[in-house]
């Protein structure tokens, strides 16, 4: 953290320990935070030394007084605090419009929408994603809650680009990437360019150049390399279209439910198991059922919200 980074959070801890509830946990946290370093410990007594400015003044007073300095005292005494307080809620004020400005989107099921961000960036967010974005003047940063997203990051080595999931962070370095935040996994292509993936779990850092696919969960980290033409058929969903190669038809539901609220549902390992060739539009469903039933002579029907298929 800068001095100014430091200075903001100790403004912050004595603004909590001030105006809020504080209790044993609180307290324990400051000073786990305090133990940190030095550099905190100073700052966070500076901070507080504006706030006791009044009670050393107060220390200070003569013991020996005439009326006329007992009734200048307090005035004095006001004043001091004044200060005091205007100097915290300068601090407060700054820490607050220091922070980057964070805005929020999102698609619903099947939703598909492209932003353009102030720098000249595009994000493509894919099917149920959220996403917020985090930009001041030195840093531009997306959090990817959940979901999918596809990023042509307007470069600036002045303002790193990064994109945090699930606490992995992926660093553009003049690029083109997508990034899928699953439950228990992410996954990052490179596209174009460059980028550094760095892992929560273990510590683990690589610099992907394009056809490279990392995939990361909490404790692991793998990367591969795939064809620029399977990196387009995985980026279908840019075009509205899930493309299958041979897939088996329980990967291909499993796409399919990502963008629709009717749910296809395999039934059986035999039929589970059966592959599929072909491009689909992502809510037409009823097109997948079709080739089911017509090429691979499968059973389909309806229950309730879910589209059955089996031997």
């Amino acid at each position: 953290m800068s001095a100014t980074d430091i200075d903001l959070a100790a403004a912050d801890w004595l603004q909590k320990k001030t105006f809020w509830t504080w209790s044993d946990e609180d307290q324990q946290a400051l000073d786990t935070w305090l133990a940190q370093s030095e550099a905190h410990r100073i700052a966070f007594w500076r901070q507080s030394a504006m706030w006791t400015r009044t009670e050393r003044l107060a220390a200070l007073r003569p013991t020996q007084r005439v009326a006329e300095r007992k009734s200048v005292w307090p005035l004095l005494m006001r004043s001091a605090a004044a200060i005091a307080l205007v100097a915290v809620i300068g601090t407060f004020a700054a820490r607050y419009a220091l922070q980057p400005k964070e805005t929020p989107y999102s698609t619903t099921i099947g939703g598909n929408e492209t932003i353009t961000l102030a720098d000249g960036t595009l994000i493509q967010l894919n099917t149920d994603t959220a996403l917020r974005t985090r930009f001041d003047e030195h840093h531009r940063e997306v959090i990817l809650d959940r979901g999918e997203a596809f990023f042509q990051v307007t470069h600036d080595a002045q303002r790193p680009f990064t994109v945090l999931a699930n606490g992995h962070r992926v660093t553009d370095l003049g690029t083109k990437f997508s990034v899928r935040n699953g439950k228990d996994r992410v996954e990052v292509a490179l596209i174009e360019g460059r980028a550094q993936f760095d892992t929560t779990g273990g510590g683990k850092s690589a610099v992907l150049k394009p056809g490279d696919v990392a995939v990361a969960t909490a404790d692991t980290m793998r990367v591969t390399r795939k064809s620029e033409e399977v990196l387009s058929r995985d980026l279908g969903w840019r075009r509205g279209v899930l493309i299958f190669d041979n897939t088996t038809l329980a990967t291909a539901a499993k796409e399919f439910n990502r963008y629709n609220r009717q749910k296809l549902v395999v039934e059986g390992s035999a039929a589970a198991q059966l592959t599929v060739v072909g491009t689909f539009q992502a809510n037409d469903m009823e097109a997948f059922a079709d080739v089911a039933q017509l090429v691979l002579h499968l059973n389909v029907r309806k229950r309730g919200n879910e589209t059955v298929i089996s031997r």
